[in-house]
Parts: structure tokens; C-alpha cells; sequence
């Protein structure tokens, strides 16, 4: 396959599709879907409006032409989306695609995890933002334990997946988590992910007093453990790493709020709906998948998609105030995934 290289006004290229699959899911984490909005009677998209295992293939295969080596499926919870492997192994046939991964909250990967490996998946990051049952279950809004969370971390271990843990640290919530999630990973060998508390939609309270920035992340956890920064591996890596000393452990930070990463930004989002979103903070979404049911050729949509992010000029997290942060449209965590 002949790839194209497409940039967007601040030429940026076109290289990760995070692909959300089900806005649906078995948690209620604060910070994405809090139970007091998304109850019983929340009304989640009908199967119609999904996007079919086929027309993600279709499209998947023309972003890939389109410079895309990387994708990511999430949610919602991806595995409450039945048979995700079939796709995966879709997806994982497409010649050029280099990386496929899943951000999950890892409940159902006891059942999962060894058909994810063999239909091609690499990778998984699983969520975890405490090791405290009561707060875990607090936080996941189900009162869930750890317990079940471990028990997939373990599955996807067994499977020889590759593993990241994401914590998403909110102060006065989870911040005096920071030490002893560190610690397990570490023990472990598990790749730790700080992700910075992010206004992403519009449901979830965001304030920036409730952010604990990086560096006052890092700061608590040099009192405990020496690092060593780490070289970005390739161009548009998003997490700022560093490593253990005398360990080939790394812990990651994702910091959107307090050192912004948009002028390398590379990745484009498709919804549950069927809308490619060119930024996790902006809401204008743009339809494809009633283009493509529409009858076009596969030209037509590469075009479209061409068009989006040529013209694509994204770099919130540079420029967020409290003015644009109120007057900015945004979209719902659980229809693109993070």
C-alpha cells in the first residue's frame, strides 16, 4: 500500500485513529460518565448508530493509506461491544497498520484477553486510579473493588499483552493514591501513566483547582524514588517519561492541562456515531458515516477525510482560559474514548 502524507495547518501529520466502539459502559467513573447524569434511564445510542465491524474496517483502511499506523479501540467500555475480537482481527490484517491497542477498564479481561492476543491485539491500558477499594469503588461510581481490575491486569499479562496503567489523578479525591500506585507498579513491572484531570466534555465538574499538575506529581514521587528521563520514542508521543533508576520500568505523564502537547498532536478520533473529531476538547464533529451509507467509493471518503484534516487547525490545550473553555463546544469522553 502506497501511503499518502497528509498534514493539517500546522503540519501536523496524520498518524494515530482512536476508534471508540460503544458509548456504553459498565462503570461510572467521575470523571467521564458520572452516575448522577448517566442513570438508569440515560438514554446510549441504538445498535443502527454504531458504526458496523465492516464500516470501521472500510474506514480504518483509507486512514491507514492516509498515514495512520497506529489505532487505538475504546469506549465507553470497548469490551461491552460484542465479538471485539472479530474486528481486531480485521483490523489487524490491514497492511501497513503497525499498532493496535485497547484502553480498557480491565473487568472483562479474565473472558477476553487471550482472544484479544491471538486476533492481533498488542496492547492494552487499563484503568485504574486507585488501590483502595472503598475510593475505587467511589470513584468507578458501582462500588466495584480493585480486585476484579488485578484479576484482568493478570489475564492480559498471561496473554502476553503489553500493559500501561493509566491513573487519572484529581486532588482531594485520588492524589494520596500517587505513592502507593507507583509502588505497585513498580514492584510489578508495570508501566504507570499519570493522566492530568482533563475538561473533556462538559459533564464531569472540571475545575483547574482540582488539577495536581505533573510536576507537583513528580515532586511527591522524588521523595520516594530516583528517575531518569527517557527520549521520546517517535515523533507525537504524547506521555513525558522517565525511568526507574536500575530498572527498565518507566512511569509516564499525560499533561494536557499543564504542558500541552498540541503542536505535535497526530491524533484523529472517530466516535461510536460515526463522527471524526479532530481534537479530544472540540466538539464539531464531522459525519462520515452517514457519507459513507450514503453509497460513495472509497475516493470520495478519503477526499472527505483529506479535507478534515487539511483544514484542521486544533490547539486547545494552548489556548485554554476560562473564556474558551466555557464558550468551546465540546464532546462526551464516553463517545470518543480519551
Amino acid at each position: 500500500m502506497t501511503k499518502q502524507q497528509v498534514r493539517d495547518q500546522l503540519n501536523r501529520p496524520l498518524r494515530d485513529i482512536r476508534i471508540s466502539v460503544i458509548d456504553r459502559c459498565n462503570f461510572r467513573c467521575q470523571y467521564c460518565m458520572p452516575a448522577e447524569l448517566f442513570g438508569p434511564d440515560f438514554t446510549f445510542l441504538p445498535r443502527s448508530e454504531l458504526l458496523s465491524y465492516e464500516e470501521i474496517h472500510r474506514l480504518a483502511s483509507i486512514f491507514i493509506s492516509l498515514g495512520v499506523e497506529k489505532i487505538r479501540l475504546t469506549g465507553g467500555e470497548p469490551l461491552m461491544r460484542k465479538d471485539l475480537h472479530i474486528l481486531i482481527n480485521m483490523l489487524s490484517k490491514i497492511e501497513g497498520l503497525k499498532d493496535i491497542a485497547l484502553t480498557t477498564n480491565g473487568v472483562m479481561l479474565p473472558k477476553h484477553a487471550e482472544q484479544l492476543k491471538a486476533a492481533g491485539l498488542k496492547r492494552v491500558n487499563i484503568s485504574l486510579d486507585s488501590l483502595n477499594d472503598e475510593l475505587f469503588g467511589e470513584i468507578n461510581g458501582r462500588n466495584v473493588g480493585v480486585g476484579p481490575v488485578l484479576k484482568g491486569i493478570e489475564a492480559a499479562k498471561k496473554a502476553g499483552l503489553g500493559i500501561k496503567i493509566n491513573m487519572v489523578v484529581k486532588k482531594g479525591l485520588n492524589d494520596t493514591e500517587v505513592i502507593p500506585m507507583a509502588k505497585f507498579c513498580k514492584e510489578n513491572d508495570l508501566e504507570l501513566r499519570y493522566i492530568e484531570f482533563m475538561d473533556v466534555g462538559s459533564t464531569n465538574g472540571w475545575k483547574m483547582d482540582d488539577v495536581v499538575t505533573k510536576k507537583q506529581i513528580y515532586e511527591m514521587l522524588k521523595e520516594h524514588f530516583e528517575f531518569e528521563p527517557v527520549e521520546a520514542a517517535y515523533y507525537g508521543e504524547v506521555a513525558k517519561r522517565y525511568r526507574y533508576k536500575g530498572t527498565n520500568t518507566d512511569v509516564g505523564f499525560i499533561t494536557s492541562v499543564s504542558e500541552s502537547f498540541c503542536s505535535t498532536c497526530t491524533r484523529a478520533r472517530l466516535s461510536a456515531n460515526g463522527q471524526i473529531f479532530t481534537c479530544l476538547f472540540n466538539g464539531n464533529g464531522h459525519d462520515i458515516k452517514e457519507f459513507m451509507r450514503s453509497g460513495v467509493s472509497d475516493k470520495e471518503i478519503e477526499q472527505r477525510i483529506k479535507d478534515i484534516w487539511n483544514h484542521r487547525q486544533d490547539r486547545y490545550s494552548d489556548e485554554r482560559t476560562e473564556e474558551t473553555r466555557k464558550a468551546r463546544k465540546k464532546i462526551e469522553m464516553s463517545y470518543i474514548g480519551g
